[in-house]
């Protein structure tokens, strides 16, 4: 199913990944300058109210957003009995460049900047991706992530990466700053006070949003630009 690349674009689309069909929504603003894709963690999917709300405020800053479900619904129907998927960081990441080879190849797609937003197991797919993928991909952002189930990766990533967690999530933020350590791109750990795993706290989800938002707008466009340029 392909669906042209547009201002003012938002599309139910389907994304073919190994012999299954992924289910996602394209949302594109107009003048975009660069799209985000969307890895979401365990037991959640592209209709999570967080990430969406993290999307909504990205679109807001001129980057378009590509939210989609990682698993099938019978995956996460089966999922929810035996949680083997969850924690199946090469069938994520496996997916997520399906994902990520299926934008680029609508028309227009290979015209923006491609970003990624991981929140929990699905940080670990969007950095193990990123570390595949190289420059193409220029800037990652990690929301209460498992960076460290990619640990073997992130040495090779090259997008600069932020790392946001939540102050009283303590045993995320240690691993958290394992994989900091690894990393040799441009990077951040950024913890919010008095925020957990969820950042369900009054004003927390709009720091990530915030955050998020400055990140891609100074790192994922302005390495469009240069690519281009060169």
């Amino acid at each position: 199913m392909s669906h042209p690349i547009r201002p003012n674009v938002s599309s139910e689309i389907v994304i073919p990944s190994g012999g299954v069909l992924l289910e996602g929504e394209l949302k594109i603003p107009s003048g975009a300058r660069g799209i985000v894709i969307f890895a979401h963690g365990s037991g959640s999917s592209r209709f999570s109210p967080r990430n969406q709300s993290v999307a909504a405020a990205i679109r807001q800053s001129g980057l378009g957003t590509l939210l989609f479900d990682l698993l099938t619904r019978r995956e996460e129907e089966g999922e929810r009995l035996t949680r083997h998927l969850r924690f199946n960081i090469d069938l994520l990441t496996t997916r997520l460049l399906h994902a990520t080879n299926w934008l680029r190849f609508q028309p227009g797609g290979d015209d923006l900047g491609i970003g990624y937003f991981g929140a929990s197991t699905g940080a670990a797919a969007a950095l193990a991706a990123a570390a595949q993928l190289g420059k193409s991909i220029g800037a990652v952002v990690s929301r209460g992530g498992r960076p460290d189930l990619a640990a073997e990766n992130l040495p090779r990533v090259q997008a600069p990466t932020l790392l946001i967690v939540g102050g009283n999530d303590d045993v995320v933020i240690e691993l958290n700053k394992q994989a900091f350590a690894k990393l040799n791109c441009i990077k951040e750990l950024s913890i919010i006070p008095g925020a957990t795993h969820l950042f369900e706290e009054r004003g927390a989800l709009e720091q990530v949003a915030g955050l998020a938002t400055a990140w891609f707008s100074k790192y994922l466009v302005g390495s469009r630009s240069s690519r281009k340029a060169s």
